[in-house]
């Protein structure tokens, strides 16, 4: 089956070649399955499971076919083209962050080496707050690994043609889930009493995507994660960062960030907070794109 389900328009820079090289830093990716071509990926809608591809075949759409199971009704199909936008940010104008990093001597380099990239979201809250507790204090290997484990453990999954594809396991996956179960994966003791404690409050519905969109600001939204217990200011930073659509996030903090700096700098030393914020002062309100593309220059 190869059955077309709709054509996304592409904005001006986006490159999907870039965004592929991105998704494909890590041979330990359990989401979504890369070639040079296109991705594909598994998700599980309200008519059933369905394995989708996404392609740009002639250079101004994204292609999004279906290759297994139902083809959705018109409200999964909205939804699932919703969440596709997300996932590249593809309704953000970018011309305003290459202007500002034509000027900067630091993002200059890397915004031509990577032009066209996007911000590749998290639009999910349950898997971006996971996504970054697993990453506290670890490489990003290990932090690869925890998930690959975690996914395989609670999430769905679909094999097809010889490969596993799995889906991030939903909020209430995890309702009667111990501790001791999940520190089996290797996860940390706060680390598990944290991804816990957040699937039982957005599986009760005391915490959303949508309330945390709908605070006044960014800062608020942050102000409400920071109250639960194992999120700090680098983890909430990035929930605003991939999940809530703040290219104002800026998370000095990021062990990622500050190794680049240091290396782009020629510094002896990793940049301290206020050395980022005041390096950061030409990129207000694109603080998160520079984050994003000084991160490339680590791999």
């Amino acid at each position: 089956m190869n059955d077309l389900l709709f054509e996304l328009p592409l904005p001006e820079y986006f490159d999907f070649g870039v965004c592929l090289e991105y998704l494909n830093r890590s041979p330990l990716e359990c989401l979504y399955l890369t070639d040079q071509e296109g991705i594909t990926r598994y998700f599980s809608l309200e008519e059933g499971p369905v394995l989708i591809r996404l392609t740009v075949p002639a250079g101004d759409k994204l292609r999004v076919t279906l290759l297994h199971g139902e083809r959705p009704g018109p409200d999964a199909a909205a939804w699932l083209a919703r969440y596709i936008r997300e996932w590249f940010d593809l309704d953000r104008d970018l011309a305003p962050f290459y202007r500002i990093a034509a000027a900067d001597h630091l993002l200059q380099s890397l915004a031509e080496l990577h032009r066209g990239l996007r911000i590749v979201g998290i639009p999910d809250l349950f898997e971006a707050l996971c996504w970054a507790i697993l990453g506290q204090q670890v490489n990003l290997a290990f932090a690869y690994r925890l998930k690959k484990q975690l996914t395989a453990a609670y999430g769905k999954s679909l094999e097809w043609e010889g490969h596993i594809y799995y889906e991030f396991p939903a909020p209430k996956a995890f309702a009667d889930v111990q501790l001791e179960e999940l520190c089996a994966l290797q996860l940390t003791r706060s680390k598990a009493r944290t991804v816990l404690e957040v699937a039982a409050l957005i599986a009760g519905g005391h915490l959303s995507r949508e309330e945390l969109l709908a605070m006044p600001s960014p800062e608020a939204a942050e102000q409400r994660l920071l109250q639960i217990r194992g999120i700090g200011p680098w983890t909430s930073q990035y929930v605003r960062m991939r999940c809530l659509d703040d290219t104002t996030a800026f998370p000095v903090g990021d062990v990622g960030l500050q190794n680049a700096v240091k290396f782009l700098t020629g510094m002896d030393r990793k940049p301290t907070a206020a050395e980022l914020l005041e390096l950061a002062e030409p990129w207000r309100g694109w603080e998160a794109y520079a984050t994003f593309y000084l991160w490339r220059a680590l791999y």
